[in-house]
């Protein structure tokens, strides 16, 4: 997909404020059974075609509203996922605005993930 410059200067612009995470340690610290929630923030039909395994979906469009109905503690660690690592950004960075203080973005995505050989659900 190609994107706008208007919209990659955003993403460029949030992802110097929020802290990133690897495929690699995602991957590790599930298969060590870490304690951390994992979010999909895609679309409704992104996730139905498949997902990582524990994933909750919160889309992008719906996270600010029902982020503290589902996680009302702002020190949970928090690792949101998109297609390709932007949308995923720009939600960490409006939940560190919301006071959420250990958000991460997963760098490349469920793209990324797949490609990783990643375990795919759904």
């Amino acid at each position: 997909m190609e994107h706008s410059a208007a919209f990659l200067a955003l993403v460029e612009r949030a992802k110097k404020g929020v802290k990133t995470v690897d495929i690699g340690a995602v991957k590790r610290r599930l298969e060590g059974g870490a304690k951390f929630f994992l979010i999909d923030v895609r679309e409704d039909h992104e996730w139905e075609n498949g997902r990582i395994p524990g994933a909750i979906h919160m889309g992008r469009g719906i996270l600010e509203r029902d982020i503290e109905k589902r996680i009302p503690q702002t020190d949970r660690e928090i690792v949101l996922y998109c297609g390709g690592g932007f949308r995923s950004a720009l939600s960490a960075e409006s939940l560190q605005k919301m006071g959420y203080s250990r958000v991460y973005s997963m760098e490349g995505g469920f793209r990324a993930w797949v490609e990783a050989k990643g375990a795919v659900e759904k």
